[in-house]
């Protein structure tokens, strides 16, 4: 569950990470409000849910309120990146001297917490991680133990700060306490920005909470499942795995790994995945149904692309929940179908009597749904 910048800084103030005087508005009126109250230059920030929002025209310098106002006016109700402005943070603009980069994250591999600080901030991290990674310290966190105060301040001496060391030591440590306190998967500053008058500030936040933790996070809970989309909020009420991406070429799978290497496939082969969607494992045919008609609604996705590896998930069941989802939704749609594993005969029966090839093999397959997709 990925929170927006503002609901991610209201967080940083009330455990004492600084961040720059900001307010949060849905008119352009209430913004020039806001860009008086602030006082001085003002930075406009769209609130969505995707990155390179700066690049696509959500972030601007504003020297005056009523350039605030104008800027707010152009962002409020557009679309970026498909996903729509609702909210635009007013936020006073720092002075930088220097850009760092601070984050704590799950490392899957090693099963527990890791900080991630580096003296270069402001960037693509996983750029910098393959280009230069000496420039990146990676600190492990036992969580039985906790964080340990010389991890803090080992942290903070790598972003070369001198005499504001003590200061990023204290925003480690309480970087970490957000991370704890709302089941973080990732808990980052970038920048966090060293101004001209020697302060620190978190000039972006960004925190992404652990769904299987939602339960726990009940006053934030509520207002994810308000704020997502419609294609988002049906998934989540149907209990399956689903993040919306940028291209046309629907995925649907059984299993997270299965489902992101039929996605890395497609990319190889020069297409866009239009979605992240895993039924899981043991899927009947009414959850079938119900996911391809969710891709099937969907406008952005032009072909569907099935890959289904039977284990405890029947071959057979798929196929009877594509052929109910194609009659109660009778939108043209290209579908592209591998089935194999448990029940695989029965199901490709079932397919082909119903006019849907079955393909024998997912490269295949992918190629096909690329070129496809290519010619939409």
């Amino acid at each position: 569950m990925k929170l927006y910048e503002y609901e991610a800084k209201e967080i940083f103030l009330e455990h004492g990470i600084p961040v720059p005087e900001f307010r949060v508005v849905s008119t352009p009126e209430e913004a020039l409000k806001a860009a008086e109250e602030i006082k001085g230059r003002v930075v406009v920030k769209a609130q969505v849910l995707v990155a390179g929002r700066g690049k696509a025209g959500g972030v601007k310098l504003a020297d005056t309120p009523e350039e605030a106002y104008r800027y707010a006016k152009q962002m409020l109700g557009s679309e970026i990146k498909g996903e729509k402005v609702n909210k635009v943070m007013v936020t006073k603009a720092v002075d930088i001297a220097r850009e760092l980069y601070l984050s704590i994250i799950i490392d899957r591999s090693m099963g527990q917490p890791v900080i991630l600080s580096s003296p270069e901030g402001g960037v693509d991290i996983e750029e910098l991680a393959r280009t230069r990674p000496e420039r990146i310290l990676k600190i492990p966190v036992d969580p039985l133990i906790g964080l340990r105060e010389y991890s803090a301040r080992e942290a903070a001496r790598f972003l070369e700060l001198g005499e504001q060391s003590k200061q990023a030591q204290d925003i480690v440590s309480r970087l970490y306490e957000v991370f704890l306190k709302y089941d973080c998967e990732l808990a980052e500053i970038n920048p966090l920005a060293l101004s001209t008058d020697g302060k620190l500030y978190a000039v972006d936040a960004k925190i992404i909470v652990d769904d299987n933790a939602l339960y726990r996070q009940q006053e934030l809970s509520g207002d994810y499942l308000r704020d997502l989309s419609y294609y988002e909020a049906e998934a989540k009420k149907l209990n399956f795995s689903y993040v919306e991406l940028d291209g046309n070429i629907g995925i649907l799978c059984n299993g997270a790994g299965l489902t992101m290497a039929t996605m890395d496939t497609v990319y190889v082969m020069g297409g866009k995945p239009a979605n992240f969607l895993d039924i899981g494992g043991g899927a009947r045919a009414e959850l079938v149904e119900k996911a391809l008609s969710l891709l099937l609604q969907h406008p952005k996705t032009e072909i569907i692309f099935i890959n289904i590896l039977g284990g405890i998930t029947r071959c057979d069941e798929v196929a009877r929940g594509i052929v109910e989802a194609l009659k109660k939704n009778p939108v043209k749609k290209k579908l592209v179908v591998r089935l194999k594993g448990t029940n695989e005969e029965e199901g490709r029966k079932i397919l082909e009597e119903n006019g849907i090839y079955v393909f024998e093999f997912m490269d295949e397959a992918a190629r096909k749904a690329v070129e496809l997709g290519a010619k939409t």
